[in-house]
């Protein structure tokens, strides 16, 4: 699951950047509110976690032009301000939660666990379409006949997304910059390849499920009739 972190402190950075990415989140780091509205406005992350203070554009305004560009990833606002007034500000200008620092580790990853299961849905953390589960912390696919697979990362990120996503159909690009990122150098026969990999896996743990190519413009997770 990719996340973007707005923190202008940098020893706060790294340890949230650290605390995150053990618990198998992939974190993309800014220090400023220029950078955070031009990567929230990407739209290919799942979660963004926005400090108040920040140079150049505050967290609220970061939160109110992101919501104003149509991007609906979920915000959670960090800040060291506590009273009323500042919260009710920071959930008007569309943030989903606010957590007021200092924090504890466990409260910050039980909101960001509660963030990710309302952006897909879910009340375990645990994606599921017809016959298939999917276990993103833990990296397993299971099938409902019993059948279960270990993931590789980037296996994992597209099955993730294509779940997330069931019933629409996801072009390669958008693919390429939900799993690689706008900055890598990955081809887009880099999504085919692993879009073949995660078929393997599907067809591994025997599901029902399948991605289907769209000629000419992307793939979608779809499941064979049983007749």
């Amino acid at each position: 699951m990719k996340v973007l972190l707005a923190e202008d402190e940098q020893r706060m950075n790294r340890a949230l950047c650290e605390i995150m990415r053990q618990e198998g989140y992939d974190v993309t780091a800014v220090d400023n509110g220029e950078d955070a509205l031009y990567e929230a406005e990407s739209g290919i992350y799942d979660l963004i976690v926005l400090d108040v203070m920040m140079p150049g554009m505050n967290g609220f305004d970061v939160a109110k032009k992101t919501r104003g560009a149509g991007v609906s990833t979920p915000i959670l606002m960090l800040t060291a301000k506590s009273e009323l007034d500042d919260k009710v500000e920071g959930l008007d200008s569309g943030a989903d939660d606010y957590l007021t620092k200092p924090f504890m580790t466990k409260e910050l990853l039980a909101r960001l666990r509660a963030l990710s299961r309302r952006n897909f849905s879910t009340d375990d953390g645990v994606l599921r379409f017809e016959d298939l589960s999917l276990d993103v912390k833990n990296a397993v696919l299971k099938c409902d006949n019993g059948q279960s697979v270990r993931l590789g990362e980037k296996e994992l990120r597209i099955l993730e997304y294509l779940i997330a996503n069931r019933g629409s159909v996801l072009s390669r690009e958008t693919l390429a910059l939900k799993i690689w990122g706008y900055e890598s150098d990955a081809e887009y026969n880099n999504v085919e390849v692993y879009m073949s990999f995660a078929r393997k896996k599907l067809a591994f743990v025997e599901s029902r499920c399948e991605i289907k190519a769209i000629r000419g413009i992307g793939y979608e997770l779809r499941c064979r009739d049983v007749r």
